[in-house]
């Protein structure tokens, strides 16, 4: 042992290696990943910032990065005893991490507490049974495409009284939340890519991978994107799956269930449809941050290799492809004013941790005479699932009245409110009765009529 680690470990710590399912690179598994974690405490700050979302709603050590850190640390050193892995106890330690991946950009030695809770829940889910909410979400991406055939039945949740309270019973879905509505209108890329005009294709090609989220609940936001990719003269490409099935999915939701083999299944789908863009140096274009980033983050993490290499370096936000193409003289989008001068910008957390916000604002600085002002907010509250979860319920809110919901309720009804994550929509929307807008919506908002 180093001496180095005696400032840290008491003589005769050890850990003994336990199986895991991720590729952990340099550190050597998940018992080194947690030892990088060496209490400097610079997850406790409490200012306006990302990390860490739920230490500042609760000020509990549990519910901090070091916190949850090494209470892993007893764990899998057997301190906590031979099933301390897998005890209640430490699922309550990790249920408040909302993997907002803050700490993996902000702090000092890299901790990626979002990775470390995904091998958790997948080693504890082979001791515990996995609830039915979670299962209903986990394979969302399943069922999504016929489930919108019976939107009227499936949206009367929200609509006929005391279903919100049966599902919030039998699911334990929040009945103070409105879920998602789902759409018979779903974005289908066969029927909307529709016929090439003679300028698409002039700037080049772009493939448009549209998340199981943008496609069932706000197709609208799809249908900008693609009005805006082909108003700047690409040929967009919406992927079909290699295998004819269902639409393609980065298997996000399955990692927030700690399902890492039911997402390897997702992440060779994309991988196997996208080969022939990703071999020809074709941008990959997403619009969810939490969807898209899972292709630049967990893929390399589940299946390491030069294919999930590959495709990580050609995967880019929607505005990073715009911001990027703007960059090298190569972005013809001709956009006009607005009929409002002024936004509100709340960021995901996914964004801020890879570094892309400053990217919303260069595309939004086309719009002439728009005026973007940043809010600077941590967690949104949301967090996918989380905020729908009726245990989660209060924190969620807490977290989302710390500065958010009320910049958002102070800002005058004619500011845009914009926000390119999906939960972060449905918070703004039932925390502060706004909607929000994704900023594809916004830049088709500002397309040129000429």
């Amino acid at each position: 042992m180093d001496d180095r680690d005696l400032f840290k470990f008491a003589p005769g710590y050890s850990i003994e290696p336990i199986a895991t399912t991720l590729d952990w690179s340099d550190w050597g598994g998940l018992s080194g990943a947690v030892e990088m974690c060496n209490n400097n405490g610079a997850c406790r700050k409490a200012e306006v910032s990302v990390m860490c979302p739920s230490y500042r709603a609760t000020g509990d050590e549990k519910h901090l990065t070091r916190g949850r850190a090494n209470t892993l640390r007893l764990a899998i050193s057997g301190q906590l005893g031979p099933d301390g892995l897998f005890s209640e106890n430490m699922y309550e330690t990790m249920s408040l991490c909302v993997s907002c991946k803050g700490c993996k950009r902000e702090c000092p030695t890299g901790v990626d507490m979002a990775k470390m809770k995904i091998e958790f829940l997948h080693q504890y889910y082979k001791q515990h049974r996995l609830p039915m909410k979670e299962r209903l979400v986990a394979f969302l991406p399943h069922y999504s495409q016929w489930a919108g055939k019976f939107s009227f039945l499936l949206n009367l949740r929200d609509q006929l009284p005391g279903l919100a309270k049966v599902s919030e019973w039998l699911l334990g879905f929040s009945s103070k939340r409105t879920l998602p509505r789902w759409r018979r209108d779903q974005f289908r890329a066969e029927q909307e890519i529709g016929q090439a005009t003679a300028a698409e294709g002039s700037a080049g090609e772009v493939v448009l991978l549209v998340d199981t989220f943008n496609t069932c609940f706000e197709p609208e936001n799809a249908r900008a994107a693609l009005a805006v990719l082909k108003a700047a003269g690409y040929q967009v490409h919406c992927p079909r799956p290699a295998d004819q099935g269902r639409p393609l999915c980065c298997g996000r939701t399955f990692l927030n269930g700690g399902m890492v083999e039911q997402a390897r299944v997702e992440a060779q789908r994309v991988i196997d449809s996208l080969r022939v863009f990703v071999d020809k140096g074709v941008p990959i274009v997403g619009l969810e941050p939490s969807c898209l980033l899972t292709l630049r983050d967990e893929f390399p993490s589940l299946m390491p290799g030069p294919e999930t290499t590959a495709l990580a370096e050609r995967a880019f936000l929607f505005e990073e492809f715009l911001a990027d193409e703007l960059s090298q003289g190569k972005l013809n989008l001709p956009l006009k004013s607005l009929s409002t001068n002024k936004a509100l910008l709340h960021g995901h957390c996914h964004q801020k941790a890879f570094a892309a916000m400053s990217s919303v604002h260069k595309v939004l600085a086309l719009i002439p005479d728009l005026e973007v002002n940043n809010i600077e907010s941590s967690c949104c509250g949301m967090a996918g699932a989380f905020g729908y979860d009726a245990r989660y319920y209060d924190i969620s809110m807490k977290m989302g009245e710390q500065s958010l919901l009320p910049a958002v309720r102070e800002a005058d009804p004619s500011t845009l409110i914009i926000a390119d994550g999906t939960s972060c929509r449905n918070q703004i929307q039932d925390g502060a009765g706004r909607e929000a807008l994704h900023v594809a919506r916004v830049l088709e908002m500002a397309l040129s009529d000429d």
